[in-house]
Order: structure tokens, then sequence, then C-alpha cells
């Protein structure tokens, strides 16, 4: 019988960051927007949605949610008139 190598975890720095040094990186000037659905979103926030609708939910880049909309129209409509450097979709 062979042994497999163990995987070695790949050390990620960005991951250990402590809040003062994201923000020194410009962590408040990044936001993420990602799909959710009503179900994960009611767990998340301990909200009171319709498990079936698909939202769209926009966190900082600390990971505080700034903004839940039902369309991706309505997300882009609320970041025109902010002053984000960057924005990730996934």
């Amino acid at each position: 019988m062979h042994e497999r190598p163990e995987e070695e975890a790949v050390y990620n720095p960005l991951k250990h960051l402590t809040k003062d040094q994201f923000m020194a990186l410009g962590g408040n000037a990044v936001v993420f927007v990602r799909p959710i659905s009503g179900e994960r979103l009611s767990q998340f926030l301990q909200a009171d949605v319709d498990d079936d609708e698909e939202l769209h939910l926009v966190m900082s880049g600390d990971g505080s949610p700034l903004l839940v909309a039902d369309s991706h129209e309505a997300v882009a409509e609320w970041l025109a008139d902010k002053n984000y450097g960057i924005v990730a979709l996934h």
C-alpha cells in the first residue's frame, strides 16, 4: 500500500491581518458583491426573507454587510455614487 504525502496547507498572510492592518491596505475601499439565497441570508443576518428568493449581498472588505438588494441593477445604482476603489464581483 502506498502512503500519500500529506497536503501542506498554503499560508495566506492576508487571512491573518488585524483590522488596522487591513484598513491600512485600503480595506475600507473594498466591497464584495455576491449572490445569496434568501435561506442563506436568513441564517447569516437572522432576517425574515423568502427562502427561495435570490438576492445580492454587498459586504465591506471586513465582512460587514452594507446592502441587500433584489437585483444586480440595484447594486450597481447603489455603488454608482460611492467612492469605492475596488469592487469585486463573486
